[in-house]
């Protein structure tokens, strides 16, 4: 009987360890299920990301493409008017984001706001097809004309369309395609850079495409049903985000905001301001006055943060300049090629095609710096940074904008010519356009060389918390770019009346506003140049140069003491703080 009872028993055991084992099989078969089901579903999320950020891009560039030829012929504005209103179209379109940001962060949630915006860039780019399609066409019979507009009328409208467009595009970006939708907190430096060329090689290959097809359509087909192809891209975005809304819509870190960053700012200087009236010495940085401990009303760490992003403002600053030269491209340069021979073999090219010339450098380069990334981020120095880049890209810049001048010197030695453009006759120089070739070049190596490592540097020096914020900083000042080129537009226009920015430009003298923007970006490079070191770095523990033990400061006179005191409880917060963390 007991021979039995344990051969029960070791029965039972070996059975149980079988089933134990089981168990366990079946358990790793449903965690590498899981694994592989998570990976498949970012990586799904990843690509309806990047199709829906390229849609958008589409719609963007099908309207800016052909926009000063759209206002010069078809809405009668003069050059420089046509120029500024593309400049502040491209710059709204870049603030907009920030805004709907800070929306969807404080007054409505993102599911919601995102509707909205989706409807708004909807209803964009369908005024503007309104707008852009030709009703005096349409007839009921040969003497009664369906609908028409007047150019008050075209323009309200016109100018409406663009807001609302706008405010889609902005929603967009913040919401549907931020940068931190990719999932980029775990790269490297090398990684990051890798990321940032290749994303920026799509959305210029996307740009290439649409100045190819979409201005020919505009200008030469059917021009006026150019502005509908934007509309029915935007379609496509819409149906991409229906399909996978849950899994698109990035959802931020709420430890952080652009309203914190802000508060922090005044706080600072609020308090800083009632403090240097009675303190001997101050503290290691201005910043530091918005700390509890020092009188303020953040923490340490918010402080901190702040401290990191206002160490890149002089980065940002320098971009301003940078980014109104790359301006030129669909302002100056494009009325030099539209004012030049665009015959080629017996076909008529678009205007915009020529942005094609100042794209295909940046889809060159990238693979080559690929390789030299490789080398500069190794093994065994992770912390290279990558200002060189930025150096020799605002140097190229200076000097496409200074071949831009020469070149229209050269432009006006030819004879003029009549070149028909959607179906006005212009009288143009016989000049081929490709002799304008080479400024297009340098401003595409430049945008190969400085964006991609603005946008590195502007994400890497930053605590993780606060990339996103850093990001829209960067933003801000590229918008600040396109708004200071219509500012130098039409300072340059009513400063010489119309000399230096004209609208027949072969009685006008282009080429010196040409120079003296070339001038000042001299001047923006070397000032740059200056302050690289700051940023030579990517370790955040080496470049943090503001942390750091705090001196000590002297103590308050007894007579100032109670003053000062009694000053900091009279006076009240410029902004409260947001949130603690």
């Amino acid at each position: 009987m007991p021979d039995a009872d344990r051969r029960d028993m070791q029965d039972k055991q070996l059975l149980n360890h079988s089933t134990d084992k089981e168990q366990g099989l079946l358990l790793g078969r449903s965690n590498h299920a899981g694994n592989m089901s998570q990976s498949q579903k970012k990586l799904q999320e990843a690509i309806c990301v990047l199709l829906v950020e390229l849609c958008e891009r589409f719609t963007f560039f099908g309207i800016v493409c052909n926009m000063i030829l759209f206002c010069t012929v078809k809405l009668g504005y003069r050059n420089y008017q046509a120029a500024i209103v593309n400049m502040c179209f491209v710059g709204t379109s870049m603030l907009m984001p920030v805004l709907v940001g800070w929306l969807a962060e404080c007054l409505m949630g993102r599911i919601k706001l995102v509707c909205i915006c989706m409807f708004l860039h909807f209803l964009g780019t369908a005024l503007l097809s309104v707008v852009a399609f030709p009703f005096e066409d349409i007839y009921i019979d040969r003497r009664h004309i369906l609908h028409t507009l007047t150019k008050r009328e075209q323009k309200i409208m016109f100018y409406f369309a663009l807001l609302t467009a706008s405010l889609g595009i902005g929603g967009i970006r913040a919401i549907v395609c931020p940068l931190n939708a990719y999932n980029l907190e775990d790269c490297g430096p090398k990684e990051l850079l890798s990321f940032f060329n290749w994303f920026y090689w799509l959305v210029n290959l996307n740009s290439a495409v649409v100045f190819v097809s979409i201005s020919y359509i505009q200008q030469s087909v059917a021009r006026n049903l150019g502005f509908l192809i934007p509309f029915v891209s935007m379609l496509m975005a819409m149906i991409t985000i229906h399909m996978l809304r849950d899994e698109m819509i990035y959802k931020p870190k709420t430890d952080s905001s652009l309203l914190t960053t802000f508060g922090v700012i005044a706080s600072a200087l609020k308090t800083f301001c009632v403090r240097y009236r009675y303190f001997s010495s101050s503290t290691a940085n201005w910043l530091d006055h918005a700390k509890e401990n020092y009188g303020g009303q953040y923490s340490e760490t918010q402080v901190e943060g702040t401290k990191s992003l206002a160490r890149l403002f002089p980065l940002f600053a320098f971009q301003i300049l940078y980014r109104t030269c790359i301006m030129q491209i669909p302002s100056g340069y494009y009325l030099q090629t539209m004012n030049s021979n665009l015959h080629f073999s017996g076909f008529v090219l678009p205007v915009a095609a020529m942005n094609v010339i100042s794209i295909v450098p940046l889809l060159i380069l990238v693979p080559i710096l690929e390789c030299i990334n490789s080398y500069l981020f190794s093994s065994k120095d992770t912390g290279r940074s990558p200002t060189i880049y930025i150096v020799v890209g605002q140097l190229s810049a200076a000097l496409s904008v200074m071949v831009a001048g020469f070149s229209e010197i050269h432009r006006k030695h030819f004879p003029p010519v009549e070149q028909t453009l959607s179906e006005e006759v212009l009288l143009v120089s016989s000049m081929p356009c490709f002799h304008l070739a080479p400024q297009y070049i340098l401003l595409g190596v430049a945008e190969a060389l400085v964006t991609p490592s603005c946008s590195l540097l502007s994400f890497r020096l930053v605590p993780e918390r606060i990339r996103g914020i850093s990001m829209h900083f960067l933003t801000l000042f590229n918008g600040a770019g396109c708004f200071m080129g219509a500012l130098l537009v039409q300072t340059a226009h009513a400063g010489t009346q119309g000399n230096w920015f004209p609208h027949l430009l072969h009685e006008g003298k282009l080429e010196r506003f040409f120079f003296f923007l070339a001038s000042l970006m001299m001047v923006n490079t070397l000032g740059f140049w200056t302050i690289a070191h700051r940023y030579n770095s990517l370790n955040q523990e080496d470049t943090n140069e503001l942390r750091g033990s705090l001196p000590e400061e002297k103590p308050l006179e007894p007579e100032k003491a109670s003053k000062y005191y009694n000053s900091i409880q009279e006076s009240s917060s410029v902004l409260s703080p947001v949130e603690k963390t």
